[in-house]
């Protein structure tokens, strides 16, 4: 198993970030973490060499960050990605957030930097990994206008619109949302298993066998066993296909 979207930079892994790493790697094939901010870049390359050939990152700015970093920073970080593209295998996450930023001055930011880190994964030929929530609709307009072609809609919840992701050849990362989630269900129902991924996006999210505690990457079996259940197939092929799915998209090297 693979869990190809995390946040291993978050502050809640802090005291124990190499223990939750080892007891990882006896579990899964590989982690992708997500660094969502510029000054969390240099924690996430340090992960990637320490932990050469299990973890991955993927690196962008999340949509609620549009107003904390500024425009200069923002170009900057982007020139530091391009410098350092040999330690990354996708772009994100990134999108359009219109829950937590609500004003129209700013989700029209998001779009700006939305359209710049398209273009920036087109350049470099990476995944982009997207961030939509209530605005799926905004956010696949301007993908399918900015002719996007290696597209993980992560934590995807919008089933209306599965179709139309299967239709651009798109992939589908789930996490434990999908225990609880009737909508997030029937997403995982409609999509092709040679379109699904895992995710935890831990430190959040812990499914319910984790009590109150802090969610980690172990956590891909429970959404594997659930994946299984609703769309009637073997955990073992959930595992396997998904794994495959994650190889190569991310184009991984072990």
């Amino acid at each position: 198993m693979i869990d190809v979207h995390c946040h291993l930079e978050q502050p809640n892994f802090e005291k124990d970030r190499d223990n939750i790493i080892e007891k990882s790697k006896k579990q899964l094939k590989a982690i992708i973490t997500s660094c969502a901010h510029s000054k969390d870049f240099d924690l996430t390359l340090k992960l990637v060499d320490r932990y050469s050939g299990f973890i991955f990152s993927t690196v962008g700015i999340h949509p609620k960050y549009v107003n904390e970093i500024s425009q200069k920073e923002k170009d900057v970080f982007i020139e530091r990605i391009k410098e350092k593209k040999d330690k990354i295998v996708g772009i994100g996450e990134t999108g359009l957030d219109y829950y937590w930023i609500r004003d129209k001055r700013l989700q029209e930011k998001q779009k700006e930097l939305f359209i710049q880190f398209i273009s920036l994964s087109k350049e470099l030929n990476l995944p982009l990994i997207i961030h939509a929530r209530d605005s799926y609709e905004d956010t696949i307009k301007i993908l399918e206008r900015e002719d996007a072609k290696l597209v993980i809609m992560h934590m995807f919840g919008a089933n209306q619109l599965t179709k139309q992701i299967i239709e651009n050849d798109w992939y589908i990362s789930m996490n434990a949302i999908v225990l609880k989630s009737k909508r997030h269900k029937k997403v995982v129902r409609d999509t092709p298993i040679q379109r699904l991924l895992l995710e935890t996006d831990s430190p959040w999210l812990a499914p319910e066998d984790f009590g109150n505690k802090r969610n980690d990457s172990t956590a891909v079996k429970f959404i594997a066993k659930k994946i299984a259940e609703v769309k009637k197939v073997s955990f073992e092929k959930v595992d396997k296909v998904t794994t495959e799915n994650a190889i190569n998209l991310f184009q991984l090297n072990f």
